[in-house]
């Protein structure tokens, strides 16, 4: 299993830039598909974006794409979610999550699928 701490958050103007950042301790990092959600103040849980276990496949949800970049460092057992001109609509907190994945297949959005969750860091946007 992993245990997940993200870090990062912060306020941020509209069009602005913030990176998220995810550690995870454990074992066996590269066989965890990594991703990250978000929910906004009385909002629910959202997909935002989600990395293959090589870093090799990417999935990213429509109303970020172009904007945000998941990434991951396997030797650092870390993850990334760069997050470029930001929208007030981006306000939330983010999460970091992870499922294990020995046998990667199709990207995973499902939050329900992701068993391991991190604490989650504040992200505030100002118009």
């Amino acid at each position: 299993q992993v245990q997940l701490v993200e870090s990062g958050g912060g306020f941020v103007q509209a069009g602005g830039s913030v990176r998220l950042s995810c550690a995870a301790s454990g074992s066996h990092f590269n066989l965890y598909r990594m991703a990250w959600f978000r929910q906004a103040p009385g909002g629910e849980q959202e997909f935002v974006a989600t990395i293959s276990r090589e870093g090799d496949g990417t999935t990213y949800a429509d109303s970020v794409k172009g904007r945000f970049t998941i990434s991951r460092d396997n030797a650092k057992n870390a993850q990334y979610l760069q997050m470029n001109r930001l929208k007030p609509e981006d306000t939330a907190v983010y999460y970091c999550a992870a499922v294990f994945a020995p046998f990667e297949a199709a990207a995973v959005i499902d939050s329900h699928a992701y068993k391991y969750w991190g604490q989650g860091t504040q992200v505030t946007v100002s118009s």
